[in-house]
């Protein structure tokens, strides 16, 4: 388990960050702006900080530069960023920054960014004075289908027909589903026990169910919330 810091003026972002490195077994501290920032990193020097680059008060790269001039910046920074250019990630990553994450962070961007921070923290002590070789992490990705959309354009009749009657080899549970229900009831409640199903199996992990269904996670969360389904509760029922 790593601490890590989040600082990010969006409290969306910071939410959604924090559920999913928490999900991965890491302590999370949020900050909104730099002086809960500056707050935190006087209280100790976390792990790994995860910081974005446009905040009201002071930016990100103002921040970096101050830790930099401090001798705070003991510990891996990723800059994260919608709107930032090229030169913006050169510079930070000059002054002292690992890596730069464009907006939106694909999931497994940013596990991989962080898992290589944790990893230089754990085998080098950083020296102040030398930026490591810029990281630019920027190729757009196509936006992923919704689990509806997915269903909607994917799934024909016979795919539903014959597990009418129960999962395979009696895993999860039976489907009582009608086809006089409204397309789009009929649809959500296959979604809400295909994602009970596969949570159920997999003991609530996120990670695990993102890998099975083939989701973002950032999406999987979103559908989730949408169908009323509670990880947390199925995982305590098969657990």
């Amino acid at each position: 388990m790593a601490n890590i810091l989040v600082v990010d003026d969006e409290m969306g972002i910071r939410e959604l960050l924090s559920e999913i490195l928490g999900d991965e077994g890491h302590a999370i501290t949020l900050a909104e702006n730099a002086q809960q920032a500056r707050d935190a990193r006087a209280a100790g020097a976390p792990d790994l900080v995860l910081l974005d680059i446009w905040m009201p008060d002071t930016d990100g790269v103002t921040l970096l530069k101050e830790w930099q001039r401090d001798g705070l910046l003991t510990m891996p920074v990723i800059m994260m960023s919608g709107h930032a250019t090229i030169d913006t990630a050169v510079e930070a990553t000059r002054i002292g920054a690992l890596n730069f994450l464009e907006k939106p962070i694909a999931l497994q961007k940013l596990l991989k960014a962080v898992q290589q921070g944790l990893t230089r923290a754990q085998e080098v002590v950083r020296a102040p004075v030398i930026a490591p070789r810029p990281m630019l992490a920027p190729q757009p990705e196509e936006s992923p289908m919704t689990a509806s959309a997915m269903f909607s354009a994917q799934t024909p009749q016979s795919a539903i027909a014959p597990r009418m009657g129960g999962m395979p080899n009696g895993e999860g549970h039976g489907f009582n589903l009608s086809f006089d229900l409204p397309l789009r009831e009929a649809r959500d409640a296959f979604e809400r026990m295909y994602f009970e199903h596969h949570l159920g199996r997999e003991g609530g992990s996120m990670t695990r169910v993102a890998e099975k269904t083939g989701l973002e996670r950032t999406h999987l969360y979103r559908k989730l919330k949408q169908l009323g389904v509670e990880p947390g509760k199925l995982a305590k029922k098969n657990g």
